[in-house]
């Protein structure tokens, strides 16, 4: 497959997005959720894949140890709204998913989730990490991934994250309009990366409880031992190596998974005006994100 070409971006209801999530729209609103769905809602490079990887081995990773090695993460957790061409659509992969429950993923702002999830009452796993490390890591998936536009230079790529016009919107308007819901939606669950770099063993004991699972210790000790970050990056259903639109020679899909690398990027300068522009935006004492840990 030869890869798709670079989209352009465009104001879409007030949200920067590009063709390879707005074209299968109407299907995408239209998306018929069940009350034990588990919607995985992430700004995109906040730890989608990790918390996919761990709810997935915390539902089927003793029942079906097959799939765990025959079918990539991408199709057991698909992402709804990506609709590349010559390429199953997310909305349909989720339609023929046969796992119960099922685990779909999405990186929508809190407007442009289905109705059916909010009217089946579906579970819904957010998880959000600090805008530094964000930026940062978006900035190497969009060198390495042709399915989002060509992110230019650092500094320009800064700029245009505080401006919100990244693919997905403003990352503060993301992260807030999520942890506004979680104070009316009593089944939200709300993780920050940073509490999952720090203890990753007591946020899995965290989110069991949400999802009312009682892994046993053996069980949970496996589940910690497959999610870490060096086995996630070796594991071929994991770690992307299957994707035909990302080139792992610019840039492998899984990094560092680290916090702080920010500082390996950010000049002094930037740093400040960053803060700075923060400040104005995140104006939710609540909500605090950490940069290191």
């Amino acid at each position: 497959m030869e890869l798709p070409p670079r989209p352009t971006p465009f104001d879409f209801h007030g949200v920067s997005m590009t063709k390879y999530f707005t074209d299968n729209w109407d299907n995408i609103q239209d998306f018929k959720a069940r009350p034990d769905d588990i919607l995985i809602a992430t700004y995109p490079k906040a730890g989608t894949t990790w918390v996919s990887y761990i709810l997935d081995l915390l539902y089927f990773g003793h029942t079906c140890p097959d799939r765990l090695s025959s079918i990539p993460l991408h199709e057991r957790v698909p992402f709804l709204e990506i609709s590349v061409p010559s390429l199953p659509t997310g909305k349909d992969l989720a339609d023929q998913l046969s796992t119960t429950p099922r685990l779909i993923k999405t990186h929508l702002p809190i407007q442009f989730v289905p109705r059916s999830f909010w009217e089946q009452s579906s579970r819904i796993v957010c998880v959000a990490r600090n805008a530094k490390d964000t930026a940062v890591s978006y900035f190497h998936f969009g060198r390495m991934n042709h399915v989002q536009p060509e992110p230019g230079d650092w500094s320009s790529f800064l700029q245009k994250f505080m401006d919100g016009k990244m693919v997905f919107g403003s990352w503060y308007d993301h992260v807030n309009g999520w942890w506004k819901r979680k104070q009316t939606y009593p089944k939200l669950h709300y993780i920050f990366y940073e509490d999952l770099i720090e203890d990753t063993g007591g946020e899995i004991d965290r989110l069991c409880s949400f999802l009312g699972l009682s892994p046993s210790a053996e069980e949970k000790e496996k589940v910690s031992a497959g999610v870490t970050f060096d086995s996630m990056k070796r594991n071929q259903m994991t770690n992307f190596s299957t994707v035909k639109m990302m080139d792992l020679t610019v840039s492998p899909f899984m990094r560092k998974g680290k916090v702080g690398d920010w500082k390996n990027h950010f000049t002094v300068s930037q740093n400040e005006h960053f803060d700075e522009d923060y400040k104005q935006k995140m104006k939710n004492p609540a909500l605090h994100f950490r940069t290191e840990v």
